[in-house]
């Protein structure tokens, strides 16, 4: 292993963004690029996987050229080369992995694989230089809602997760449902703002006791229930309101899971990691949360919490560091575990 600081280069692809990153010694961002699809699949509602595939394809080896040009750097002065195998799309994992695999073979380079989700963990890392394991997690996007006990940077054990839609993907729902497009997280944290949280009663989901999973689907159900019965009436909907009430009803209950975590465990940080984990309402009910109950609170900026490949490159750091590598046989999981 090299002595002195490290440079690492991540490229990231699980889904519809395409990024490569450099970073100095695990947490300095030097590049941080990132092609997003959003425009292209607005049009669809959703991601279509093999249009997001293409995509990658176009574009992995230009977000690579151009994220090492901007940090001033070529391949020989790169150490590690970090990227993500799993979970994810697997058409989408396959071309940003054969890409990771090719310069580290051409390059002669250490190829670190990377936990999508343990990637989003460790944007925290570089958001806040003071941060440091033990601490608990709250990983929550279109494609996950976990609770995660943080031990060590390469140790974390999940506590909670969904049993059925994540929380961004019943955002998208509902968005859809409501006429005001996709992405839905962004577009209902906005027009919420202008709504009632306490306008429409939907259901808070918390299963039996002393779980810490979650389940979204009948909340969202719900609001689609809502919508049909006051269109029959003729009744008019306040998108605002119900847009308002459905996020608050989701949101009580994952603050006052993650938050009961922490203080069950003992433990005095949370960090919250992923794309929802920009919604701004969710960000005043934690730091209410945590303020009373004495813990610590740790977000990272919004353009960390969506997918990037500077995560992922902090995590491949922290992999390397402790002896981690892996051969040209790392095959990309769609399903992988954390």
């Amino acid at each position: 292993m090299k002595q002195g600081k490290l440079v690492t280069l991540a490229i990231e692809s699980s889904c519809d963004e395409t990024a490569a990153a450099v970073l100095l010694e695990g947490r300095r961002i030097l590049s941080n690029i990132i092609a997003s699809q959003i425009k292209t699949h607005q049009v669809f509602g959703g991601v279509v996987p093999e249009i997001a595939s293409r995509h990658h394809l176009d574009n992995v080896n230009k977000v690579v050229t151009q994220a090492l040009e901007q940090a001033d750097v070529g391949m020989k002065d790169v150490d590690i080369i970090g990227v993500t195998y799993g979970p994810g799309l697997v058409g989408a994992l396959l071309i940003g992995l054969a890409t990771a695999k090719a310069y580290a073979l051409a390059a002669e380079k250490p190829l670190v694989g990377v936990h999508h989700i343990q990637g989003h963990i460790s944007a925290n890392y570089i958001e806040h230089q003071d941060l440091e394991p033990p601490f608990m997690a709250l990983v929550i996007s279109g494609g996950h809602t976990n609770i995660v006990q943080v031990t060590d940077y390469n140790q974390c054990e999940v506590l909670g997760q969904t049993r059925d839609d994540a929380a961004g993907e019943a955002y998208d729902k509902v968005a859809r449902v409501l006429g005001l497009g996709y992405p839905g997280g962004p577009l209902i944290d906005k027009i919420a703002k202008q709504g009632d949280p306490a306008a429409v009663a939907f259901k808070r989901v918390f299963l039996e006791k002393g779980s810490l999973d979650f389940s979204f689907s009948g909340t969202k159900t719900g609001v689609l229930n809502y919508v049909n019965s006051e269109k029959q009436s003729g009744r008019e909907i306040k998108v605002p309101d119900v847009a308002a009430s459905f996020q608050q009803a989701i949101l009580e209950v994952v603050v006052a899971k993650t938050v009961g975590a922490a203080v069950a465990r003992k433990q005095d940080k949370i960090v919250m990691a992923g794309g929802v984990a920009s919604n701004s309402r969710l960000r005043e009910m934690m730091t209410d949360a945590c303020e009373k109950e004495g813990v610590r609170l740790y977000c990272p900026s919004p353009i960390l919490c969506t997918d990037n490949a500077a995560m992922i490159g902090c995590a491949a750091y922290y992999k390397y560091k402790a002896g981690y590598t892996d051969g040209l046989d790392l095959d990309a999981d769609p399903r992988l575990p954390l």
